[in-house]
């Protein structure tokens, strides 16, 4: 999808030359990807210390492949 936006060349051109990419598309493409990942993050770190322990929780039991079929 082809789309115009206004980016300050600036910030392009210091995103391109530390990003190491080829391209603006390649750039923005991964400061989008980038972005995305900080702001899942962010609400995962929100989530911090909200949930109950449970100290008889055996995650090792858990990881267990089950036997048969």
């Amino acid at each position: 999808m082809a789309t115009n936006l206004a980016i300050d060349q600036k910030l392009l051109d210091e995103a391109l030359e530390i990003g190491g990419l080829r391209t603006k598309k390649a750039t923005v493409s991964e400061a989008l990807r980038e972005y995305i990942q900080r702001r899942k993050q962010l609400k995962s770190m929100e989530l911090f210390g909200t949930f109950d322990f449970d100290p008889t929780y055996d995650y090792k039991k858990e990881r267990q492949r089950k036997q048969g079929g």
